[in-house]
């Protein structure tokens, strides 16, 4: 890292080294809409090094038992969680998230997925038939696959770059990721502590940029067997089809248009705050005025409630919490995500209704129902098009279970059995007796 005119300069790490780049991408404080940090515009050539660099720390990092990679993964969540408060700092002023979700969700999270993925890959098993009748034994084998591209979106920066780093090194693969160019200061900030954790040179490699650029070069790059994705389906598409030729294994986490489904006898007291914080947890403004055009009404928020800022904020990225009603299901409002503070409220008469209606979006990421009726709980969740169903709560995640979606919400699950699946190899391995 350097400082430039009180600009935060970050620099890629390769092999074990911070390498400055020969030019820059601005990124933005979403607070105050200024530049405050300069992001390498990495290309094929920082790609190329990464890749080499991991390539030549796979045969010694994948020879490790699992107990010794285990316990670099625990050193590195104990790292982080000691710097946990400059953590959520760093990623309130690059997301813009407040300071509180960064403290009390992001930061945590990140340093629980290192801790998992330490623990479970003591825990897999493999295995084992008999063919008495020709005196055969088989069993089967997992072993990392090689380097693992890795690209991760900017709402939850460290959140999901951990999520995919842990379990792929816990495996005993090498990685080259590519955060979000607009959210890069915790991955480069946990870069710090990687040596100090014990992270053999190469391991770990991080190669800022855009996907434009280092993102596609890190897709089409021979040497990189497979890649974790999350982010927009558009985007998903695309590194399918550069990804082709090559037979990649891919993992795409993408977009979603999660419903909350609330019947009349939901608990109100837990549903509406749970709903409010799920509805409003990030920052959009065009999709209200298209939902006014398409002749919705917006009840509160943008366009009706005016937003006092102090003057250091004025050019910030903010917005008030909106809520729009009177919306056609095929608006864009219903059909398409928002990441933003915007909610639309519709009425629903029946079950039958609300399931046919909540599944005719293209999307199956997820989806909330709240009901006092354990019945109704289980026959919704049943048939909703969602890769995850959350009753009468939301968020709540047991990492030992799938996590993906359906439809165009993406390809694959990430989650302890899945993700060991994804990283490693299997063989099938017969012995006669």
């Amino acid at each position: 890292m350097a400082h430039s005119k009180a600009l935060l300069v970050l620099e890629n790490f390769i092999g074990g080294k911070f390498v400055p780049c020969s030019s820059y991408i601005d990124s933005y404080n979403p607070s105050t809409g200024d530049v405050y940090c300069k992001v390498p515009d990495s290309g094929k050539e920082e790609v190329e090094a990464a890749v080499k660099a991991a390539k030549a720390a796979f045969p010694i990092w994948s020879s490790k038992s699992p107990l010794e990679r285990s316990q670099i993964l625990n050193k590195l969540a104990d790292l982080i969680e000691h710097d946990l408060e400059a953590f959520a700092q760093a990623e309130s002023k690059d997301q813009g998230k407040t300071i509180t979700f960064a403290r009390t969700v992001d930061i945590p999270r990140a340093v629980y997925n290192f801790r998992f993925f330490a623990s479970s890959i003591l825990h897999h098993t493999t295995e084992c038939t008999e063919m008495a009748t020709v005196g055969c034994v088989h069993y089967t084998s997992r072993t990392p696959v090689g380097v693992a591209g890795l690209i991760s979106p900017w709402n939850l920066p460290l959140y999901l770059l951990t999520w995919k780093i842990a379990p792929a090194i816990a495996c005993g693969n090498t990685v080259v990721a590519k955060p979000s160019e607009m959210t890069s200061v915790t991955a480069w900030m946990m870069c710090r502590l990687l040596e100090k954790a014990g992270v053999p040179h190469g391991v770990v490699n991080v190669v800022f940029g855009s996907g434009s650029k280092a993102g596609e070069a890190l897709v089409c790059h021979p040497e990189v067997p497979l890649l974790s994705f999350t982010g927009s389906t558009l985007t998903a598409q695309r590194i399918t089809e550069k990804s082709a030729p090559h037979c990649k294994r891919l993992s795409l986490e993408l977009g979603g248009k999660n419903p909350a489904i609330i019947f009349d006898d939901a608990d109100l007291t837990q549903c509406i705050p749970t709903t409010l914080r799920s509805s409003f947890a990030n920052q959009v403004k065009s999709y209200v005025k298209k939902a006014q055009a398409e002749g919705a009404r917006v009840l509160c928020g943008e366009g009706v409630d005016s937003l006092a800022l102090p003057a250091g904020n004025q050019k910030g990225y903010f917005m008030l919490p909106t809520v729009i009603t009177e919306v056609k299901d095929d608006s864009c409002c219903m059909q398409e995500e928002i990441f933003g503070p915007v909610t639309c409220v519709v009425a629903f008469d029946t079950e039958e209704e609300v399931i046919e209606r909540a599944n005719s979006v293209k999307y199956g990421l997820a989806a909330t129902v709240w009901s006092s009726n354990v019945g109704r709980v289980h026959r919704v969740a049943q048939r909703l098009q969602a890769g995850l169903v959350w009753t009468n709560c939301w968020l709540v995640r047991d990492l030992n279970l799938p996590f993906g979606g359906m439809k165009a919400s993406g390809i694959g699950r990430e989650g302890a059995k899945d993700s060991y699946e994804f990283f490693t190899e299997v063989k099938t391995i017969t012995i006669k007796h």
